[in-house]
């Protein structure tokens, strides 16, 4: 069992990590972290802070009560500050705010003014400082994201095949896209700490086929790796049919069911991972309290298909999957991007 104590040599890991994006001696940081964070994480933070100079204060919001029955994992979507406005208004009056809420701000409504208003953020996910440790972030992998997130922003379709039967057409013209390679730097911008993830949100209507979630993908909600294949089959973004037999399916089914919400059972971004540190088999590792995922969602080469709210649809649910799929081959406009599970040409490093 891992220890959850300070350790010097991960007080110098987040200050790497902050100085990649761009933290130096009197800079205005706001941490925000709730009642149910990792002290460990949130006590880096500070210390790696004020050994670089920074000017540093730290809002603890009460982690809010459960207004629903069903369990959330990993929605990316905190409700910690709950539209609190003394508190939007201090981070946004931040040079860079430091996101520690366990489910992050990434989707919360309070994202947008703050990043309008200039601050930069990161979110370091609620993760053991080991798993941190290990995926620090690559700054060698910048270029590599940022030529991805420019091939998606120009494509017109993406397609994804893969042996086990997975068959998916997806419009993705217009659709907001973008990606976090670990750093952030200008103005509004932000991070992620696993990082290397490109991702976009498709318009309405435009994921149809069939995703088969294949023995050993992951089911990031549940923290899961698949024992036996779920097939979806998708019609203008939603989830129609769950097919497949087992524990796996009946999961799948009575998850997506136990929100009594159509749009749980939609599409909300699709995209894939970009970081060869990021390991797939990692998981196992782990307690489940010690990990939330993100090093899955971003390990190199796997589809990345999650259902829920999309903004660029106008949808919005709580009910929410990340699933990172394997051995896919995606093409954008015809041009493979990853081949049978591997990141091509320019984007691999």
């Amino acid at each position: 069992m891992l220890q959850d104590r300070i350790e010097a040599k991960w007080i110098k890991t987040f200050m790497e990590v902050f100085r990649m994006c761009s933290v130096h001696e009197g800079e205005t940081i706001g941490i925000v972290s709730e009642t149910q964070s990792r002290p460990v994480n949130v006590r880096l933070a500070e210390l790696a802070l004020e050994l670089l100079g920074a000017r540093s204060f730290h809002i603890v919001m009460p982690t809010p009560a459960l207004s629903t029955a069903i369990p959330i994992r990993s929605s990316g979507a905190s409700e910690a500050i709950g539209r609190l406005k003394p508190v939007v208004q201090a981070l946004s009056g931040c040079d860079m705010v430091v996101d520690m809420t366990v489910e992050g701000l990434q989707h919360a409504p309070e994202i947008r003014e703050i990043l309008a208003a200039g601050a930069r953020l990161i979110y370091i996910s609620d993760e053991h400082p080991e798993l941190l440790e290990r995926c620090r972030p690559d700054a060698r992998l910048r270029p590599k994201v940022e030529a991805a997130i420019a091939k998606l922003r120009a494509a017109r379709t993406m397609h994804v095949k893969s042996a086990a039967g997975t068959d998916l057409e997806i419009r993705v013209q217009g659709a907001p896209a973008g990606g976090h390679w670990g750093g952030c730097e200008g103005r509004g911008s932000r991070a992620m700490w696993p990082s290397g993830i490109v991702a976009c949100y498709p318009p309405e209507g435009g994921v149809n086929g069939t995703l088969v979630l294949d023995r050993g993908d992951i089911n990031l909600t549940f923290k899961r790796y698949l024992e036996s294949p779920v097939i979806l089959r998708i019609e203008n973004d939603f989830v129609r049919e769950i097919e497949g037999n087992g524990v796996d399916a009946d999961l799948t089914r009575s998850y997506f069911a136990a929100w009594e919400d159509e749009i749980a059972y939609a599409t909300s971004h699709v995209g894939w991972g970009m970081n060869p540190i990021a390991r797939w088999d990692a998981m196992t590792m782990y307690d489940k309290r010690d990990h939330n995922g993100v090093e899955q969602r971003a390990f190199a080469g796997n589809f990345l298909f999650s259902t829920g709210a999309n903004e660029a649809a106008g949808r919005f649910t709580r009910g929410h999957f990340d699933i990172p799929v394997r051995n896919c081959t995606i093409t954008l406009d015809g041009e493979v991007i990853v081949d049978k599970g591997n990141l091509q040409k320019e984007l691999s490093l």
